[in-house]
């Protein structure tokens, strides 16, 4: 047999052996638990302060049979899980610490091979990159969508609706008993957000990748098929490891190109790209702002789901799920691009390919909208680019001049946004500055910010807004992102002041603030660093001191490219 990296613990016959495999025994596992046999990795985002993640529990019972079947030893590991739904200041600003957290434990432990368990967004990312860091054989067991939400005789998505239930609260259109009553009704079962948000897209993702087994990216997490696909990913690494099917033979230059063309068609959130990028740094593959608008942004749009469209998840997976969306881009794809199955996309969909609902998913030649991939705009006001989203715009918006109303900082946007007194109206521009990787710290999904309430009364619902944080994947509107260099190192949005004449231009890919050189540059004399309270020790002040901008993933510099899973030193 082969002598796989566990038994540079659990093999040696000395005192180290002794201690490695004695303190393993008093868990009750045998000695033939340590014959030799690839040793799994679980690595479990499971918490019940992650909501999305709260059953992995269950699922991680699941992959250990597999493993068990398939002659491996699993063990399971948690790290840090990061909730998006209740995790302050933002989840963002803590994905690098426990991709950190991922990347050690693989790397110090008798792991051989490695089964992610993920779910809300940031764990999805995190612990990928940790892996791919390290760099051992790997898939990913997505945890899965939440069921539809129901309220009223409607669907209703998680996120997306709490926007519009939020505006509709603040005019007094929903009352405030219906607004408690929708919170049980949006969110009724295990999983993560049935829209398109981003805890799918990041689904959407790592099957486009190829690094989970066929159809994972859909199944809802309370359906039996999902706890089907964990045993078989238990059953598969174990023949990975066999084969040493490592990351970095999947996450290949074709494999992003892939992902890429995918989430345009799916409708996938602007957070892909920061986590795709950061993703792509870890494993070496060379990855810009400008692919993705190349790759992805003339990519038909081919699913109806919120909020780009009208279904949900459930609908996704019953209409054929992520095999039926690359079935349709198939001309488009690297279909033969290596997947944690050892083969491509064309033999893994095969004969599971077919779409059974046409309203859901559209044929490529009959698409939704014909352009719809996310847009890298560049121009004075983001020199290293920002981002949009148009399948989630306003179409009269994407061109648009507007003079400025800014806001300095997320408190003095809540301090004045539903003032009478704003001089706002409905051609203006909003722009929130100090959002960004350092600014918040940690740039949080605030960029779609709620139009003042007297605009909304007047049945106001979308306005351009600029901003350098991101916005959640569940959420919608004509809303520029990531712009780059943030307000708060001296970035061109940081001189950005109140009455000043912005101009979108999205088909030219062009953000402009229309500010002569010579003003800027007096402005940027005057300009002075925000101050930010309590960050001046621990984790925040080292991801502040080596936080990458949002065109670059926002990893921390220290921690692009890979370490290897080598460990020559042992412990005692």
């Amino acid at each position: 047999m082969t002598a796989f990296r566990s038994r540079d613990w659990f093999g040696k016959t000395d005192k180290m052996g002794f201690i490695y495999r004695s303190w393993m025994k008093n868990q009750g596992f045998p000695d033939d638990m340590f014959d030799g046999r690839p040793v799994i990795g679980i690595c479990n985002t499971w918490s019940e302060l992650t909501p999305c993640n709260a059953h992995l529990r269950d699922i991680a019972e699941v992959v250990k049979r597999g493993v068990y079947e398939a002659g491996g030893f699993p063990v399971e590991f948690p790290v840090m899980s990061l909730g998006e739904t209740l995790l302050k200041p933002t989840a963002m600003l803590f994905r690098n610490l426990a991709s950190m957290d991922a990347e050690e434990s693989i790397r110090g432990n008798p792991l051989d091979g490695v089964v992610l368990l993920t779910g809300c967004d940031k764990t999805t990312p995190s612990t990928l990159m940790g892996a791919a860091s390290v760099d051992l054989p790997t898939i990913v067991v997505p945890g899965g969508p939440m069921l539809n939400g129901k309220f009223q005789g409607k669907d209703i998505g998680s996120g997306t609706h709490v926007w519009k239930f939020a505006d509709d609260r603040k005019t007094g259109s929903m009352s405030d008993e219906d607004y408690i009553l929708a919170e049980s009704c949006m969110s009724r079962s295990a999983g993560h957000c049935m829209t398109m948000g981003t805890a799918s897209t990041m689904a959407c993702m790592v099957e486009s990748l190829g690094l989970t087994l066929p159809g994972a990216a859909a199944i809802p997490a309370v359906d039996s098929r999902k706890k089907v696909l964990a045993h078989l990913s238990g059953r598969r690494i174990v023949e990975m490891v066999k084969e040493d099917l490592r990351l970095s033979k999947i996450l290949t230059r074709p494999a992003f190109e892939n992902a890429i063309k995918v989430n345009a068609a799916v409708g996938g959130s602007t957070n892909f790209i920061i986590h795709l990028t950061a993703i792509a740094g870890r494993i070496g593959v060379p990855l810009d702002l400008s692919d993705f608008d190349r790759l992805g942004s003339h990519i038909p749009l081919l699913l109806n789901l919120m909020p780009s469209g009208k279904f949900l998840m459930e609908d996704f997976y019953y209409a054929g799920g992520l095999p039926a969306i690359l079935a349709e881009l198939k001309g488009l794809l690297d279909m033969d691009a290596k997947t944690v199955t050892g083969r491509g996309h064309r033999e893994n969909i095969a004969r599971i390919s077919e779409c059974y609902n046409r309203e859901v998913i559209a044929a490529y030649e009959q698409p939704l909208i014909p352009e719809a991939g996310i847009a890298v705009l560049k121009g004075n006001l983001c020199e290293n680019g920002a981002v949009i989203k148009p399948s989630a715009a306003t179409p009269s918006l994407m061109q648009h001049r507007g003079r400025a109303v800014v806001f300095e900082n997320i408190e003095d946007y809540h301090a004045r946004v539903d003032d009478p007194q704003l001089d706002i109206d409905e051609t203006c521009i909003m722009v929130l500055k100090n959002v960004g990787p350092v600014g918040y710290p940690g740039m949080p999904e605030v960029g779609n910010m709620t139009l003042p309430k007297k605009l909304l009364e007047k049945g106001v619902t979308d306005m351009v807004r600029i901003s350098d944080g991101r916005m959640s994947g569940t959420a919608y509107g004509t809303v520029v992102l990531h712009v780059s260099p943030e307000a708060a190192i001296g970035g061109v949005l940081g001189l950005v002041e109140n009455g000043d004449w912005i101009e979108l231009d999205v088909a030219g890919r062009r953000l402009h603030l229309d500010v002569a050189v010579t003003e800027l540059e007096k402005r940027r004399q005057q300009w002075q660093r925000p101050q930010l309270p309590r960050t001046d020790r621990g984790y925040v002040n080292l991801y502040m001191r080596h936080v990458q901008q949002a065109d670059k993933g926002a990893d921390l510099d220290f921690l692009v490219g890979g370490s290897g899973s080598e460990v020559n030193r042992d412990s005692h």
